[in-house]
């Protein structure tokens, strides 16, 4: 006689967690019991599927007591589940080039332990999107925003609205700039500042100063800088303003790629000037001091003619014109081309008249020829000005050659739409000894990361690069 066998009962591939619905591994701790022969793996089980537990029986066969799990009905301790298998989920470490990418951080920062812990216990996969409020968060937690982040080491200088100290990071023990400014409960932040800090943010490039770190405090708001060790006013008085025309070639490409930068984004800089140009040791000069900075894209079309130093400000501003666009900058980078050039500034006057009289006496009084439209200009009309002939640039440059003769009149023309732009000028013959090179190079790197830029000896070099603290009066005037 034959005897029936029931069949056994078919085993789910999943028990549910007590936890709920689905049936997936939990993320905590769980109040089953490990599956015996699993005690001591450490880390999180995860229910292999059936592929993978194929492959991998394929490499090594499983052991009995790893296709265990428990049976909700009977209590029992495990049941067996056929083709499921355990691995050990390791806890991913972050590496600190994963953190610093994540958060946009320079790689030279020296993450706090405490940071780094809790991102590890509590922070998400790194691939996920990360928030806004979320990136704030971490960086308040490194030490951004806070002003115990940085020491403060001498004062460089002082102003009606601003005090600027030296400082160093606490976070990558690098040199800073701190530009404090004193709030006024009345007033609230000056909007030079918040006009700085809107347009520096969004800039990144070699030839631009880098703002690190912004401060907010009910008294002050902290402009936190990197720290270059002069500017170009400095530089010249250092150079017995007698420099390399091989370094003014150098320092002229640094500006113009800088500020064609700006260009490009619809930012003017509108307060060119040497002091307004950092220097750092290595010969790396760095546009600075964007509180007069306006982005073309605002609604408005006029704005005020009370900008830029008077020195470099070009003839239609001085005559009030209140419509103005990118030329603006390139008449005051003529100027200043002409002042490395020839160790003097070019049009030094003291009162606008005096200004316009010493632009008239080199290149000539503008007619309707030479600037279509002056005569409409009732200040140019108030004035009454002698007719001078245009003077030949090469008697007041001797030391620029043909090229940069021909550069530095392209830039100083009475119709600032005439003047050659900061991307055109970038591709001029003056710049060709420089080599193909330099035009290849990312937003972000120095033109002194190729081998074959080099600065030379200035021939009036003191024997000291830049001035040392503490000596003489501070140039740097225009960041006050």
């Amino acid at each position: 006689m034959r005897v029936r066998v029931p069949a056994a009962p078919r085993t789910p591939l999943a028990a549910p967690c007590p936890s709920g619905p689905p049936p997936l591994p939990c993320t905590g701790p769980c109040p089953f019991p490990s599956p015996p022969g699993t005690e001591g793996l450490g880390g999180q089980l995860t229910p292999v599927p059936l592929r993978s537990a194929a492959r991998a029986s394929q490499q090594r066969p499983p052991a009995r007591d790893q296709h265990l799990l428990p049976d909700r009905q009977r209590g029992g301790p495990w049941a067996a589940v056929p083709g499921m298998q355990y691995r050990r989920q390791n806890q991913r470490r972050f590496s600190m080039e994963d953190i610093s990418k994540r958060l946009s951080l320079p790689m030279d920062i020296r993450l706090p332990q405490e940071f780094l812990q809790k991102l590890q216990l509590e922070s998400p996969d790194l691939p996920k999107p990360l928030s806004r409020m979320s990136r704030r968060a971490s960086l308040s937690d490194i030490g951004f925003g806070k002003l115990e982040t940085y020491v403060k080491l001498d004062k460089l200088g002082e102003g009606t609205y601003a005090t600027v100290f030296k400082g160093r990071s606490k976070l990558t023990e690098n040199l800073v700039a701190l530009k404090e400014i004193r709030l006024e409960h009345e007033e609230g932040a000056p909007c030079t500042a918040i006009r700085e800090v809107s347009l520096l943010k969004n800039l990144k490039h070699a030839n631009i100063v880098t703002l690190h770190d912004l401060i907010h405090t009910e008294r002050s708001l902290t402009l936190v800088f990197e720290y270059l060790d002069s500017d170009l006013k400095q530089y010249l008085d250092h150079c017995g303003n007698l420099m390399s025309m091989h370094n003014v070639k150098i320092f002229m490409f640094q500006l113009l790629r800088g500020l064609a930068y700006c260009h490009r984004r619809k930012i003017l800089h509108r307060d060119l000037k040497p002091q307004n140009l950092l220097i750092s040791e290595r010969g790396e000069l760095k546009l600075a001091d964007f509180g007069l900075a306006r982005a073309k894209s605002v609604p408005t079309k006029t704005y005020s003619n009370e900008v830029v130093t008077l020195w470099y400000r070009p003839p239609d501003v001085l005559l009030g014109s209140t419509e103005y666009s990118t030329p603006i900058d390139m008449w005051g980078v003529g100027c200043i081309h002409y002042e490395m050039a020839t160790g003097r500034p070019l049009f030094p006057g003291s009162t606008v008249k005096e200004e316009l009289h010493l632009i008239f006496r080199l290149l000539g009084t503008p007619t309707e020829e030479t600037w279509p439209g002056v005569m409409a200009l009732s200040e140019f009309r108030a004035y009454s000005f002698p007719q001078y002939l245009p003077q030949p640039l090469i008697s007041h440059a001797p030391r620029l050659d043909t090229d940069g003769l021909h550069l530095l009149s392209s830039l100083l023309l009475y119709e600032s739409k005439s003047r050659m732009s900061a991307e055109a000028a970038l591709s001029h013959p003056y710049f060709r000894s420089l080599g193909e090179r330099v035009h290849q190079l990312e937003d972000t790197a120095s033109i002194f990361s190729l081998k074959e830029i080099q600065l030379q000896k200035d021939p009036g070099y003191r024997g000291l690069a830049f001035q040392q603290p503490g000596r003489g009066k501070s140039r740097r005037q225009s960041i006050f």
